[in-house]
């Protein structure tokens, strides 16, 4: 070809550029990480409970203890991302460094809840009431991940992305998204790994519900959004939430539905995570394992919501210790971290909801167990 001829082609595409719209220099898509789940599986179940170790580093280091002390490995903590980062990129480390510390010195697995958006990036910030929901600008909680990850590089076992993605009160006061919540997993998931890349991340625990839009979207609705928007590169254990309402733990999914008195629908057991499960292996994606992020038994007398479903101490303390069991004889290997609730934050009182599903009262220095807390140190592992 002469050199007219090559300036007439290279008119010709510059002609086709400007009429496709630059197609050339639209921003591509980002590459799907290969196979993130761990090859190696975690112990199996992995004993844990949720704690509330911000505040007084005293009852942190009894808690953490106790902890231990129950043979237990795995402990939660959230680090609200507004506590930490109280104005964009200026940090305020000084209790989280305290519970890393804390945790790595009682030889305990870490396990870190991100989520609870700061005021100065609400989506909502007249929202009153709302717990948390989505940033106005994802790249501020991409960086939080991204920076929390580096900092605590080698300390911090694993990462729950968002709580409850599920409920409208946890998204912003929106009707749930499964599509904006994978969006906001896979850039967190992708600035984790790029910090830590041995963290495991855990997908939100989505709340058993049967509740349609705009105030919920059922557990097993959302999840199937989830895979449906692309969600299974992006984290490496699922993270489901189990109570057990009124129902044992051995209680099957269908005797839950078939019975009024327990709730006449299939997520009012603690087996309910087996449906998040068949999910799960229906997308091809049964080697990985399944992170339990809450469970328990409420013992509560006070909050009509609550109270028709609580039990007494003892059986609660029975029925805790039996969900183990059960997860141990049943559901190995799949099932991973299984976190009990709770140790208490310190000032709760009976009129919070939490404090009768916690396992010691929220006293000190002096410690008051309940049966629950005695029966689970007891309990073999």
């Amino acid at each position: 070809m002469n050199s007219n001829g090559r300036r007439a082609l290279a008119i010709s595409l510059c002609v086709l550029l400007l009429l496709t719209g630059c197609a050339t220099f639209l921003p591509q898509p980002t590459p799907i990480p290969p196979t993130p789940y761990p090859r190696t599986r975690i112990e199996s179940p992995g004993y844990g409970l949720e704690a509330y170790l911000w505040w007084k580093p005293e009852i942190a280091t009894r808690d953490l203890g106790l902890v231990r002390d129950a043979g237990f490995s795995w402990v939660k903590q959230t680090f609200a991302w507004r506590d930490i980062e109280v104005e964009k990129g200026k940090y305020d480390w000084s209790r989280a460094d305290d519970t890393v510390f804390l945790a790595g010195h009682f030889g305990l697995k870490l396990l870190i809840r991100l989520d609870r958006d700061p005021w100065w990036d609400r989506t909502y910030p007249d929202g009153k009431g709302i717990a948390s929901g989505p940033p106005r600008d994802l790249r501020n909680f991409t960086s939080y991940c991204s920076v929390i990850a580096a900092r605590y590089k080698g300390k911090v076992a694993a990462y729950q992305v968002w709580n409850e993605p599920n409920l409208a009160r946890e998204w912003g006061g929106n009707p749930p998204d499964p599509a904006q919540y994978v969006e906001m997993l896979r850039q967190c998931y992708l600035a984790i790994k790029a910090s830590d890349s041995a963290a495991l991340v855990i997908s939100a625990g989505l709340a058993p519900t049967g509740n349609g839009p705009p105030d919920a979207m059922a557990h097993t609705d959302f999840l199937q959004g989830m895979y449906k928007a692309g969600a299974a590169p992006y984290f490496d254990l699922l993270g489901v939430n189990a109570p057990g309402f009124k129902a044992a733990p051995e209680t099957s999914p269908e005797e839950a539905a078939s019975n009024p008195l327990l709730g006449g629908q299939r997520f009012f057991a603690f087996r309910g995570a087996e449906d998040m499960r068949a999910i799960m292996v229906q997308h091809g994606d049964s080697d990985k394992q399944v992170a339990i992020l809450e469970f328990g038994w409420t013992t509560d007398p006070v909050h009509k919501d609550y109270a028709w479903f609580a039990v007494d101490e003892t059986t609660k303390a029975d029925y805790m210790v039996r969900a183990y069991q059960y997860a141990k004889a049943h559901w190995q290997p799949w099932i991973g971290p299984m976190i009990a609730l709770s140790l208490p934050q310190f000032d709760w009182t009976p009129d919070t909801e939490q404090y009768w599903w916690s396992v010691i009262d929220p006293s000190y220095p002096r410690t008051i167990t309940r049966p629950a807390y005695d029966a689970l140190k007891k309990m073999a592992k």
